[in-house]
């Protein structure tokens, strides 16, 4: 089970997210829609999980495996459509190394196994409690 709590600045949207180990991120909406644009928008942080997350699971097996990358770049654009309920995330993943086209089939298998995009395309259930 993974553990945080937010905290919002009085009279404004910029939140201060801290994990049980202390780690610390800020989110604020953009000026467009009343923030101040001081931390990653709640759908930014969301884009930047299913990014981070798929990196580290395809350095994981890339370490495992022994290849020969050097980097691995990845762009997440999200899309919502509120009209009919849809969001479609779009991922671009740039790999420079030496590898050929089987192993480039397998490590798009391999980040569709990370476990956020996992989360992100399985049910998902949310229990609310007002205190």
């Amino acid at each position: 089970m993974e553990t945080l709590s937010a905290k919002i600045d009085t009279r404004l949207y910029r939140t201060e997210i801290t994990s049980a180990s202390g780690n610390i991120v800020i989110a604020d909406e953009p000026q467009e829609a009343g923030g101040k644009n001081l931390g990653f928008s709640p759908s930014e942080l969301l884009a930047s999980a299913l990014a981070s997350c798929t990196l580290i699971t395809l350095r994981m097996y890339i370490n495992r495996k022994q290849w020969n990358v050097s980097e691995i770049d990845i762009k997440v654009d999200l899309e919502k459509d509120s009209e009919q309920n849809i969001s479609l995330f779009t991922r671009k993943i740039e790999i420079t190394g030496e590898i050929d086209e089987s192993q480039r089939q397998k490590l798009h298998i391999i980040a569709d196994k990370c476990p956020i995009h996992k989360t992100l395309t399985n049910t998902i259930n949310i229990q609310t409690t007002i205190i």
